[in-house]
């Protein structure tokens, strides 16, 4: 029996629910902050999508948005999925 492999990639979601997508039918009024975050960072990790990392980062702070700014990029690089080019998109 073969086990099923499970995506977590934004890519097979209903385009309803894609940031991206939904930002540009509906603006950025309704997207969340960790949606808004998934949009600068592009992708997740094999584990979780964009969205679930970044609401993990944004757990990580209180979900405070002046904190999550004040993270170094290397702090931002501990995050499994962040690199050097993503921590800098979102630490702006």
């Amino acid at each position: 029996m073969q086990e099923k492999v499970v995506s977590f990639s934004i890519k097979n979601w209903a385009d309803d629910d894609k940031p991206r997508e939904k930002l540009v039918q509906k603006g950025s009024f309704v997207l969340s902050d960790a949606e808004l975050i998934a949009i600068l960072i592009g992708s997740g990790n094999k584990d979780e999508s964009a969205v679930e990392l970044s609401k993990r980062i944004l757990a990580s702070v209180g979900h405070n948005l002046n904190e999550l700014g004040k993270l170094s990029v290397n702090q931002l690089k501990k995050f499994k999925g962040i690199g050097e080019a993503k921590a800098y998109s979102t630490n702006v």
